[in-house]
């Protein structure tokens, strides 16, 4: 089955408020200029210098997610042109984000990322110190950052209910800072959990293997 027919299949099930990212991670440009002939303009990348030679290929009117983890001495290559940083997931990082911004003049948007799975290896700012962080005035100090929403990745489980859990608390969270933080984006949702993450609130999901087919590591 093509691209073009898998991204198709997959937009005709959204809800007309639910974005959708194509995760394009490890796949050749070929394919990504295939889901863009087939009018997919949002990409997303977990690799700063391959979302940089996709860029630089690639017509200039896609939007560039990083999606990925950030190393913070990386953040300078991508403030020219990334659309949205998924995972800002630490203070170090925001910091990093405003200074790289400043000097390009670029106001960057941004969500937080926040761990709401019990897994060890996945990333995320801590519940209490993301909500401390929505609670007061600190984003003040960032002016070349915009907070646009949160992300959150479930738990890689077999468990649906605990899946749900997580992305309940995520959601919680989002509603409670949404209109004082004017917040408009709630990422969270995969392949494989993408439809209880709609029901619980998503308005943008992060979808590879379901459009590109399974990636070879």
């Amino acid at each position: 089955m093509s691209i073009t027919k898998n991204l198709n299949q997959f937009i005709d099930k959204l809800p007309e408020q639910v974005q959708l990212v194509a995760v394009s991670k490890t796949k050749p440009i070929e394919d990504v200029q295939e889901a863009y002939d087939a009018g997919q303009r949002v990409f997303g990348e977990n690799k700063i210098q391959e979302m940089t030679q996709k860029w630089e290929a690639l017509p200039k009117d896609i939007q560039w997610h990083m999606i990925g983890h950030v190393q913070t001495n990386k953040v300078k290559y991508m403030i020219p042109f990334v659309s949205l940083i998924h995972s800002v997931d630490r203070l170090k990082l925001l910091k990093e984000i405003e200074k790289q911004a400043a000097t390009h003049n670029h106001v960057i948007a941004i969500l937080l990322q926040v761990k709401i799975a019990r897994e060890e290896t996945k990333y995320g700012m801590p519940i209490q110190e993301a909500t401390d962080l929505l609670s007061g005035n600190d984003l003040e100090q960032y002016p070349h950052i915009r907070l646009k929403g949160l992300m959150g990745m479930a738990s890689f489980t077999d468990k649906p209910e605990q899946v749900a859990a997580e992305f309940e608390l995520l959601e919680s969270l989002y509603l409670r800072f949404r209109e004082s933080k004017n917040l408009s984006i709630l990422s969270m949702g995969m392949s494989g959990d993408y439809e209880s993450a709609i029901a619980h609130g998503s308005t943008m999901i992060r979808v590879g293997s379901a459009i590109f087919g399974a990636r070879n590591y």
